[in-house]
């Protein structure tokens, strides 16, 4: 194997593949990246994968002889990046990768190209089309609220739901919920090759962090085709493709969990009340990380306090349209917050019954966000 490439294509492709390298492999072929370079169409692909997630990635490149081998990730990608810009020559002489560049050369040994496990192939899954600006919308709203905790390994995903023309996403970590329906502006829509084909898949929130990554920096194409099949999803754009398996379980029946009637009703400015929380948030998270919103409908102000014993307090006022009887109600802060900084409006509505049942939390106007947030109770 033998070619020729810029640092910048190598450097830039690594770190697309090198987030599906597991830190800790089951076997140590899974630490390296593979690699192929292609005589006939000049291209290099680079693949990373764990076993569950998988990233396959390819570039032009002046392919002078073909091969394949896989190299340690993390050392070859520590050495590319640090590499002056200009060309790259690699060379492949029995199993170590010879690296040349303007200023000298480092060699590194790698392993049989044979060993390294093969990305799944979806054979039989019917293909759809969704617009990368919905998809970043939905990941975007929905993501931090996904359940860190492994034993509840269903709530460590994010729900994806195609139906009548339209995408939704949920996540859940048993403290609060965020649905998200993104708009689909004029000309983008969900596409399928079969009319009754729709997704309906818990995919983890890893895998869909990566696919935001890797989206977040797509100018060339609008439109990510979609694959997927019991057990397994495959996402393919340009020269990328995304696999992972999916969740297995039944994602909770969210859409029960909302309340249909609230009794009070608050609107305040977004980056007012953001502002707030993360002042106040500094004695918070010295202590329990609660914070107590007193919602004061004759005055029409929300008053924000928070008493770290031993560490001190907080107190502030902001203005708000409130509607029905005054309320304490106290929240974790660094929810209220996630919830806030994922909206993107200039106000936010809160609607609640009591100091204990779920509060809602939306946007006014943009995205179709929904989120719910389950009060802490306050102890005298």
């Amino acid at each position: 194997m033998k070619f020729v490439c810029t640092q910048k294509d190598l450097s830039t492709h690594l770190s697309f593949v090198s987030r599906a390298v597991p830190s800790r492999p089951t076997h140590p072929v899974l630490a390296n990246i593979f690699i192929h370079a292609d005589l006939s169409a000049q291209r290099v692909t680079l693949v990373g994968f764990d076993l569950s997630l998988g990233i396959k990635t390819s570039f032009s490149a002046q392919v002078l002889q073909e091969g394949r081998i896989t190299i340690p990730a993390k050392l070859l990608t520590d050495i590319v990046v640090r590499l002056p810009d200009g060309d790259l020559t690699l060379e492949l002489v029995e199993d170590t990768i010879s690296l040349t560049s303007i200023y000298g050369q480092y060699e590194v040994r790698g392993m049989s190209a044979d060993e390294f496990p093969e990305l799944p192939i979806i054979q039989q899954g019917e293909v759809m089309q969704l617009p990368i600006a919905g998809l970043l919308s939905g990941l975007q709203g929905s993501l931090y609220a996904a359940s860190t905790d492994e034993t509840k390994q269903i709530l460590t995903g994010v729900h994806l739901v195609t139906e009548s023309d339209a995408l939704e996403f949920a996540a859940t970590d048993g403290h609060r919920l965020s649905v998200v329906v993104p708009m689909l502006t004029d000309g983008e829509s969900v596409t399928t090759d079969h009319p009754r084909h729709s997704l309906d898949v818990t995919i983890p929130a890893k895998t869909l962090r990566e696919l935001e990554r890797m989206l977040a920096s797509q100018q060339e194409v609008s439109t990510v085709d979609v694959w997927s099949e019991p057990g397994q999803v495959i996402f393919e754009w340009g020269d990328q493709r995304l696999t992972s398996r999916l969740l297995e379980g039944s994602f909770p029946n969210y859409r029960q969990l909302l309340p249909r009637q609230f009794s009070r009703q608050m609107t305040a400015e977004r980056r007012l009340f953001t502002a707030a929380l993360e002042r106040i948030a500094v004695i918070a998270d010295r202590k329990n990380n609660i914070v107590k919103l007193t919602l004061d409908p004759v005055n029409q102000v929300v008053v924000l306090q928070v008493d770290a014993q031993e560490v001190g307090s907080g107190r502030e006022s902001l203005p708000a349209q409130i509607s029905g009887e005054p309320l304490d109600v106290a929240f974790n802060v660094k929810y209220l917050l996630d919830g806030l900084k994922s909206f993107s409006t200039t106000e936010v509505q809160l609607q609640l019954n009591t100091a204990t049942s779920p509060v809602i939390l939306n946007p006014l106007g943009g995205t179709k966000m929904t989120y719910l947030v389950m009060p802490v109770q306050i102890r005298s």
